[in-house]
């Protein structure tokens, strides 16, 4: 996934997305490291955050403009 790579190209902290997302900082970390599922509300949330596709975030496709 490219969670890591979208939030540090915005210079965004893993407790800012982690607060976005109201989860702690270690649930989102797990969420980078593909350590837990990503919920697909949050998902959603960090599709319209780094406006891209879910798709994008997931690896499906490597166009990262919305549909």
């Amino acid at each position: 996934m490219r969670l890591k790579d979208l939030r540090e190209d915005r210079d965004y902290t893993q407790s800012f997305i982690a607060d976005y997302l109201c989860v702690r900082q270690n649930t989102y970390s797990q969420y980078e490291n593909e350590q837990r599922q990503i919920p697909i509300a949050a998902l959603i949330k960090l599709s319209e955050l780094y406006n891209t596709s879910v798709d994008y975030i997931l690896g499906i496709t490597n166009d990262p403009k919305k549909y």
